[in-house]
């Protein structure tokens, strides 16, 4: 098999595995209690919480642990909200935000009299910060944009946009769930206050995740019951996760260069040779400002569900979209948002790298995306007619 939808998940690398290992047999104490085997899960947990603060450039006691980057996200945006409640009920976002974000606002708006702004983005799927500035109202409290685009890897102006929270007292969350690890993040020179990210886009275990929110900033508990992750979210936890998501985070960290520029050039590299070598497709996202492992084509008279199964019979793994949103008939809400129309959306092809991709990987995916192309076209009553009225 050939993977190449690293964005949806990662494999869990073998050195998090052998770390977890141990805590769900052996050293299996609930940190909460106050025997030796409990100390050590204890031990445990504050290590994987030191890790990852580490990689982050914060405090350990901001980063409290979730179930993944879609708790988190719900966490930032309701708790931030109930907090500042009597400030205002005005949030921005954008449209192509996760789903774990669009969902929690409208949510907010039907159940809790939320006003949420959800702004345009241009044809790569970048924010104007010069438009998040116009949207502010007096009434506004928080604003939520994602690090970077889970499906066409657009980097945003996340630096600009937390320049201009902090010059207006507005609390400032971003989805990082594609970033953390991937891209450099400094949360201080971003002036970011909240930050969402997940274990097992890093190669570490799935249902792990943190929330990082600043010393300082106010926002309420998100699950109720003891008084685990300093009494904002309730629930014995996940130790081998934990574990498992620090080891992650300080091996991705680690290898960040090498792998990243690896990543990068393949994806350089792949790009150009689908956009060399096969006719009517167009690259969605910046060129420039884009995750390292992230190609996202669009394919003209193509279905991009015929085209996933095909691929997956030659053995290979890619998406059309968000993996969250996989089983929905609708085109992706992010590509119509960057102007698409809902055909050329229908036909688009998500490929994210990993650090095991090789170039012989790229050359025999994109031959038999050429391949598989050229047969769907030639079934494509559209095609054929478009090839007669361009010979004319």
């Amino acid at each position: 098999m050939i993977y190449l939808d690293n964005a949806a998940t990662t494999k869990t690398a073998p050195e998090v595995v052998d770390a977890m290992i141990p805590y769900f047999s052996e050293l299996y104490g609930n940190p909460s209690s106050i025997y030796e085997i409990a100390g050590k899960s204890k031990e445990a947990v504050d290590e994987g919480r030191s890790q990852i603060a580490d990689v982050l450039g914060v405090f350990p006691e901001e980063i409290y642990f979730t179930a993944g980057g879609s708790e988190s996200d719900n966490w930032a945006l309701t708790a931030a909200y109930e907090a500042c409640r009597s400030k205002g009920n005005h949030i921005i976002t954008t449209k192509i935000e996760h789903h774990a974000i669009l969902h929690t606002c409208e949510y907010l708006e039907r159940e809790r009299g939320a006003k949420v702004t959800y702004l345009d983005v241009d044809e790569k799927g970048l924010v104007d910060p010069a438009e998040l500035e116009s949207a502010i109202t007096p009434d506004t409290i928080l604003i939520s944009v994602m690090y970077a685009n889970n499906e066409i890897g657009t980097i945003e102006p996340i630096k600009e946009i937390g320049k201009i929270a902090k010059e207006y007292g507005i609390l400032f969350h971003t989805d990082a769930v594609q970033a953390f690890c991937q891209i450099p993040i400094d949360v201080d020179e971003c002036n970011i206050d909240m930050l969402s990210s997940s274990g097992h886009k890093i190669n570490g275990p799935k249902g792990i995740g943190f929330l990082y929110i600043r010393k300082g900033v106010k926002v309420r508990s998100f699950i109720h019951g003891g008084a685990q992750e300093r009494k904002r979210r309730a629930g014995t936890e996940n130790v081998p996760a934990i574990v498992g998501y620090g080891v992650a985070a300080r091996r991705a960290w680690n290898s960040r260069i090498s792998r990243t520029k690896k990543e990068a050039e393949l994806r350089d590299y792949m790009i150009d040779k689908i956009l060399r070598e096969i006719p009517y497709c167009r690259l969605n996202g910046d060129r420039v400002k884009r995750l390292p492992n992230n190609v996202n084509i669009s394919f003209q008279f193509v279905e991009g569900e015929s085209l996933l199964i095909m691929l997956d019979m030659e053995g290979i793994a890619a998406s059309s979209g968000s993996a969250c949103t996989s089983g929905s008939l609708d085109p992706s809400h992010v590509l119509l948002a960057i102007g698409l129309s809902h055909e050329t959306a229908h036909g688009s092809l998500r490929l994210t790298l990993g650090e095991d991709t090789t170039k012989e990987d790229i050359d025999i995916t994109v031959d038999k995306i050429k391949a598989i192309v050229e047969r769907l076209r030639s079934m494509s009553p559209l095609y054929e007619d478009f090839i007669r009225e361009n010979k004319q």
